[in-house]
């Protein structure tokens, strides 16, 4: 089969490499789709991977092909999608169901190898089953609908709230989607690109707010704003998310920047006054693992209450892989789900 494989930054290959063998308690999969992730991008460009040779992609689905001898619930030719976490079930965490803080765990397409392949082998505490009308595509993106949802849920997002989503990557789309679906009153969604502020207007939002155009703390200035939802990482965007935030309000940094954050007098000052809350959203997964997250995102696409299929901007085939991260960090696309498809090799 091919894969794609991560030497150091910047150095990606298309490569044949044998079909995984599976043990007693996995399975073997067919990939259909597997998604670029926000964090495959430092990871691919800039800080590499935890080992030589490493294939990335940790959002898929796909087909049962094969099952090992202890495997009682599934079967082939059933239609999936994996939490990529693997946690280790045995540290305070775990014990705790808060498995998205395990102090030990495994992780498809970032600890072992991923999906950007024609076959993974995957453990089956992993899987989830899609129902029919979930496409493979949707089925590879309920890993950021999941994150959106924890997010939210961190946030403490009730009925009747005004939201504001900052960031319109797959998650704040999804996050614009779930925090209506939740009850929100009203929802916000800032962004610097017109294109993805359009989308997010397509899938509900009531405002629109372009922020290198206008100033989202003066443009909001008159709202009382309940919940942020920080999903880009950018430090200014941080920033602003404090200087937005009304009395009481609940902030949640989902983003991740690796990058040092310091707060404005103003932004300090509007925390303490308005006793904001402010909170760390880590990943997707709680007890009964993979958690409700996942059941939660299923059931609403299953439903036809959550759009996928505007999210997606681009499909590319799996040996162009290396070349839509060179166009990543050439900046000659703008982009919001990206999705590898191995099947269009064949």
């Amino acid at each position: 089969m091919k894969a794609v494989k991560l030497y150091e930054p910047g150095n990606l290959k298309v490569e044949e490499v044998e079909i995984p063998t599976i043990k007693e308690d996995e399975v073997l999969l067919k990939v259909k789709a597997v998604g670029i992730c926000g964090s495959d991008i430092p990871r691919a460009l800039v800080k590499g991977a935890y080992y030589e040779g490493l294939t990335l992609g940790h959002e898929f689905s796909g087909e049962i092909v094969e099952c090992g001898t202890d495997i009682k619930d599934w079967k082939i030719g059933d239609r999936v999608t994996v939490a990529p976490l693997v946690p280790c079930r045995e540290c305070n965490s775990c014990k705790e169901g808060r498995f998205s803080l395990c102090a030990s765990y495994n992780y498809y397409g970032s600890r072992t190898d991923g999906a950007m392949a024609h076959y993974i082998k995957v453990n089956h505490q992993n899987l989830l089953k899609l129902p029919d009308n979930i496409s493979y595509e949707a089925g590879a993106m309920v890993d950021p609908a999941a994150n959106a949802v924890h997010g939210l849920w961190r946030g403490n997002l009730a009925a009747g709230d005004t939201a504001v989503v900052i960031g319109l990557g797959a998650i704040g789309l999804f996050a614009v989607q779930f925090a209506r679906e939740m009850g929100a009153d009203k929802v916000i969604a800032i962004d610097i690109f017109d294109e993805k502020l359009e989308i997010a207007k397509e899938l509900g939002a009531d405002v629109i707010i372009n922020s290198m155009q206008e100033k989202p703390e003066e443009v909001l200035s008159n709202l009382q704003i309940d919940m942020v939802l920080e999903t880009s990482g950018s430090p200014i965007a941080q920033n602003q998310a404090v200087l937005i935030a009304g009395k009481v309000a609940r902030v949640v940094y989902l983003g991740i920047s690796n990058r040092e954050l310091t707060l404005s007098a103003n932004a300090v000052n509007r925390l303490m006054r308005n006793e904001i809350h402010l909170n760390g959203s880590w990943n997707s997964f709680s007890n009964p693992f993979p958690g409700k997250e996942w059941t939660y995102s299923i059931q609403l696409m299953a439903e036809g209450r959550i759009n996928t299929h505007s999210i997606v901007s681009h499909r590319y085939k799996l040996s162009e892989t290396p070349n839509v991260f060179e166009k990543i960090k050439n900046k000659e696309i703008v982009f919001n789900k990206i999705l590898i498809l191995p099947e269009r090799e064949e």
